[in-house]
């Protein structure tokens, strides 16, 4: 059951070999027996998710099932889900309970898909290893001593431990992407406006994009597809046609050119990782498609340029957690003042106040030119490398990030080296571009990620470029050994 696609549940539910009801509790169960050791979920919706699986039989019963209806689901707990707990991984909404859905979560609940629960992430998605959450670590499957990346974690820790067939997740710097590579899933972030942002709470509100996870780029794709479209309640929402994902999966690859940038492969990338990613390269070459050498001349400015518009963001978006209209308020205040600053001291964790603190200081009269301004400029360079190499690819692919999976603990202490996790991810954001992490193998016994970077709103492109590897090789496939047995 664990290893089934999302094509094969659909088909299992169609037949009759089992009901919604009976996914759903096999998955819950799995949680129960499995949640303890990865801290995965923060919050588990058994009574709901059973309910919308009943729903959902009596909708196939009737024969009104979509692609999707009766295959559950996980949610990061970065979406407004109504009357569910929606914490952020903060102690600031440890207890708030969302009024209303966003829209990703009503476009899913329409879809017919039981909500298993809400995964742990760092808090507020800010970190790259899941070691924010104010819920505690989360662990990585293929090893619980490492982390499973972040911000969205959760969700990767939770598929690639086969918690959840699928699960949606965020990304804002690499936050899908990177969590998908290290725990040897598929992750997708679609073009920036492709998935309404609406009641999904920010965090950079031009950099912040919802996306999906799978064991495969077919899964993402019925996911993704459920997901997307235009919505007149988020203004960054693009009003382009959602195409039929899974409709390109199977064309052929042929004369297909992949760009491949020389700064991705230079001094700081791991000699394992580098390995395994010629590896899928030269796989890319036997389906038809040619590799061409490219130049992505700022790519070194895209962290530094992205520590100063993202923080920037954050300062702006979190003003709002204050301790007056909702989430944590400090005990006893003595005036307004000491509850704005307690509140909010004890409130956030470390990593959201040194963010928090960095795009004040960004924003403040006298340097704003100096740095928020210049970090913009930087940013549309970025975007133009983009726009030239794509003159000259159809694709650009490269490694996730610079090494596997790192343990636990080994980079709490030096933020600088917890950013540089993302150099081969932020990118993509800061231009806006659609991206993925495809499992290519292993370093180390850890997994590995390709990179797949789509030109805008094709991502239909991207995915059959995943699809068409992944009927060549098997590593999406592969799940870690403590948690492949079904019980």
């Amino acid at each position: 059951m664990i290893n089934k696609s999302l094509k094969e549940l659909k088909e299992g539910l169609a037949s009759g070999e089992f009901s919604s009801v009976e996914l759903t509790r096999f998955f819950l169960e799995r949680i129960k027996q499995f949640n303890d050791d990865l801290n995965a979920f923060i919050s588990v919706t058994e009574e709901q998710a059973l309910a919308m699986a009943k729903a959902a039989d009596q909708q196939i019963a009737a024969g009104n099932a979509g692609k999707l209806t009766g295959i559950p689901m996980a949610h990061k707990d970065l979406f407004c889900t109504d009357g569910v707990l929606t914490t952020c991984g903060s102690r600031m909404l440890e207890n708030f309970i969302a009024p209303y859905d966003a829209t990703v979560v009503e476009k899913l609940n329409a879809a017919g898909m039981p909500m298993l629960g809400k995964t742990n992430m760092d808090e507020f998605a800010m970190g790259s290893s899941n070691e924010n959450s104010y819920f505690g670590a989360v662990k990585n499957p293929w090893d619980l001593e490492r982390v499973p990346g972040g911000s969205s974690g959760g969700s990767a820790a939770a598929v690639a431990a086969r918690l959840t067939p699928v699960a949606t997740g965020t990304d804002t710097g690499g936050s899908i992407r990177q969590p998908a590579s290290f725990s040897g899933v598929t992750g997708i972030k679609p073009t920036y406006g492709r998935v309404s942002r609406y009641g999904m709470v920010a965090y950079a509100s031009s950099l912040d994009q919802g996306g999906a996870f799978g064991a495969s780029a077919e899964d993402c794709a019925l996911l993704l597809e459920a997901m997307s479209g235009f919505d007149e309640r988020d203004s960054t929402s693009v009003d382009v046609a959602v195409p039929d994902f899974s409709a390109h999966l199977n064309e052929p690859l042929q004369g297909l050119r992949i760009g491949l940038p020389k700064e991705y492969f230079e001094e700081g990338l791991d000699s394992g990782v580098a390995a395994v990613i010629e590896t899928a390269l030269q796989q890319y070459k036997k389906l038809g498609a040619e590799i061409i050498d490219i130049s992505l001349p700022n790519t070194h400015l895209a962290i530094p340029a992205y520590y100063v518009v993202a923080p920037a963001e954050a300062s702006s978006n979190l003003s709002r957690f204050d301790g007056v209209r909702y989430g944590y308020r400090c005990e006893d205040p003595k005036d307004l003042t000491d509850m704005y600053m307690r509140s909010r001291g004890e409130g956030f964790g470390a990593e959201v106040k040194r963010r928090i603190m960095t795009g004040t200081y960004a924003l403040s009269a006298g340097y704003y030119d100096a740095y928020y301004l210049k970090a913009q400029k930087i940013r549309r360079l970025i975007s133009d490398d983009f726009k030239q190499a794509f003159k000259q690819v159809d694709v650009i692919m490269g490694p996730v990030a610079p090494e596997t999976a790192f343990k636990i603990g080994e980079k709490s202490d030096d933020p600088i080296s917890m950013y540089l996790s993302d150099i081969y991810t932020i990118a993509l954001n800061l231009a806006g571009l659609p991206g993925m992490s495809v499992p290519a193998g292993t370093s180390n016994n850890m997994p590995v990620g390709l990179q797949i970077i789509g030109n805008y709103f094709e991502e239909a492109k991207m995915l059959n470029l995943a699809h068409q590897y992944q009927q060549a090789t098997d590593w999406h496939r592969q799940t870690p050994a403590s948690f492949s047995g079904e019980q």
